[in-house]
């Protein structure tokens, strides 16, 4: 039995996604720039060891996306690349992150409103008694980018319900008179899009993501907000001053 391609690995998701995946970053890379044939499919079945409806698979989910076309005589040609218009900068310092919301207004969309808590880790602080959640899709430029499950202290949320709803969330947050913050957190891992979130931006499952978790606390360790936040991996930019 011939051994898979390393790229693949044991993976479950289907090799033809996989695939796809390793195109699209070939384009966003500039590996295979706008304007560019593809490599034939005998080629690419060559190199990553797989069939042919594979290939035909992985290059028909970016024809989908608009990214590749099919041109008489040409064949099968880059139109764009998959980083055009998406950079979403992973703010590293508070200021800035809530500077990226105050000045680009995302398109809101509230999937559901509840009185859930978060779920704390040890040091994250002190447990309030009560919250108000709301989960939501942003987009922007009519594609969806994440989607956020965000708790507010409810006593800070009452302040401004109409705008805590209608607007993002930290704008708000840090315009509200009284409300003080003694310490912010934020983290961030990668992982692949479940079943769930692919559905609800709309790309496929086991797209890269960056999974991100805030948490704001008051001078005494109450924690006032927490967010975690699935972005789609094409979206995000991590820039970090590395001071010597």
């Amino acid at each position: 039995m011939k051994n898979r391609h390393p790229i693949f690995g044991a993976s479950p998701i289907p090799r033809y996604l996989q695939l796809a995946d390793v195109f699209r970053h070939r384009i966003a890379r500039g590996v295979w720039k706008p304007g560019d044939k593809l490599p034939s499919i005998e080629n690419l079945m060559d190199e990553f060891e797989v069939a042919r409806v594979t290939v035909r698979q992985a290059v028909r989910l970016l024809s989908d996306e608009d990214l590749v076309s099919a041109r008489r005589g040409k064949g099968t040609v880059v139109n764009k690349s998959t980083a055009a218009g998406r950079n979403l900068r992973v703010h590293t310092t508070l200021a800035g992150l809530v500077d990226m919301y105050r000045d680009d207004k995302p398109v809101l969309t509230n999937l559901e409103e509840s009185t859930a808590s978060p779920q704390l880790q040890p040091d994250d602080g002190t447990l309030a008694s009560n919250y108000f959640h709301m989960k939501r899709v942003h987009a922007r430029d009519g594609v969806k980018y994440c989607v956020i499950s965000i708790y507010i202290e409810e006593n800070i949320f009452k302040m401004a319900e109409s705008d805590f709803r209608n607007e993002a969330v930290l704008p708000v947050l840090f315009s509200l008179p009284g409300v003080e913050f003694g310490s912010a957190r934020q983290t961030m891992h990668i992982s692949k899009a479940d079943v769930e979130v692919a559905n609800l931006l709309e790309i496929p499952v086991g797209e890269p993501m960056a999974e991100v978790r805030r948490v704001m606390c008051s001078p005494d360790g109450l924690v006032l907000y927490v967010a975690d936040v699935n972005y789609r991996g094409d979206y995000i930019h991590l820039d970090m001053d590395l001071k010597p």
